[in-house]
């Protein structure tokens, strides 16, 4: 069986497989064609950390599937009161055809997938979030027609879940990879040992340098749940890596912009960038969905 814990675990092929399913999934669902691949199932969701997209995305695109999807807070569950994973693992996998966590500790996904019989989804971690750049891949291959020979830069806390899981699914798919982050926040260490060696990627402190000759621009909110406490230490630290139009002035004019939302304009990404890269940016969030619907149907 397998599970979606995180990029590394995947090959270039399983990932492009995803794509391919995503795309036409998509085109199903713009085209009024059935694809209740699911018909029957129940998808569990843990959440123990709110969302928007990530709720939204799953539970419409199981209902496309002809599946159901249960809403399960962490604070409603036993798991809040100190109920062992192992334990929860084994229970929701007699009630439901599958689970998708978001949830703060990658270890707390890690220890699900263990003791569950059904397959199981990382939603989202402070380490990893592989929905989300499985989406981005597909949007540059909507928009820009290929991967393989594009360069894709991300600008911010090198050590942000997005930037962790965009360098392995990028670099799997042949992309050249720059990230730019201020000196203490590079990327996790799994991912630094993945990068290795690899000519396609480079990480500096300089954006304009990990931006020249992009085609896509990623960023992502400076401060993510659970920083709250350190949201005006960080505004200081991150201040000259905001993307704006001065610094897209060094990728290519063709190049896209990607957030995974919720944007803070004003931080991160200034407001006219924002508005610029907008209809890219809200495909980008569908296709959250879309792809969902893939990796739940395989």
């Amino acid at each position: 069986m397998k599970h979606l814990l995180k990029l590394l675990d995947l090959t270039p092929a399983e990932i492009e497989q995803i794509l391919n399913l995503g795309d036409q999934m998509k085109y199903n669902h713009k085209h009024g064609l059935s694809h209740r691949t699911l018909e029957g199932k129940t998808l569990g969701m843990i959440f123990t950390k709110s969302s928007t997209r990530t709720r939204v995305s799953f539970e419409a695109g199981m209902f496309q599937l002809g599946g159901h999807a249960l809403f399960l807070s962490g604070n409603e569950l036993q798991l809040g009161r100190g109920e062992p994973i192992e334990h929860t693992a084994h229970v929701l996998s007699r009630y439901v055809d599958g689970i998708m966590i978001r949830t703060f500790k990658q270890s707390d996904v890690e220890e699900l997938a263990r003791h569950a019989s059904i397959p199981v989804i990382n939603g989202l971690t402070d380490v990893w979030h592989p929905c989300q750049v499985l989406a981005d891949l597909m949007t540059i291959r909507e928009r820009l027609h290929a991967l393989d020979k594009l360069k894709i830069c991300f600008v911010g806390d090198g050590g942000d879940n997005v930037c962790n899981s965009l360098i392995v699914g990028a670099l799997k798919c042949g992309m050249q990879v720059a990230v730019a982050s201020p000196s203490g926040y590079k990327p996790h260490e799994l991912v630094m040992d993945f990068v290795k060696s690899n000519s396609k990627f480079t990480l500096t402190d300089n954006p304009k340098e990990a931006a020249a000759d992009a085609d896509v621009v990623v960023t992502d909110v400076w401060t993510s749940m659970g920083q709250e406490d350190e949201a005006a230490l960080r505004r200081k630290i991150f201040a000259d890596y905001q993307v704006n139009e001065k610094l897209m002035q060094y990728a290519k004019p063709s190049a896209i912009v990607l957030h995974c939302l919720p944007a803070h304009c004003g931080e991160e990404i200034d407001q006219e960038t924002f508005d610029k890269h907008a209809g890219v940016i809200y495909d980008e969030a569908e296709n959250r969905m879309h792809v969902q619907k893939a990796i739940m149907t395989l």
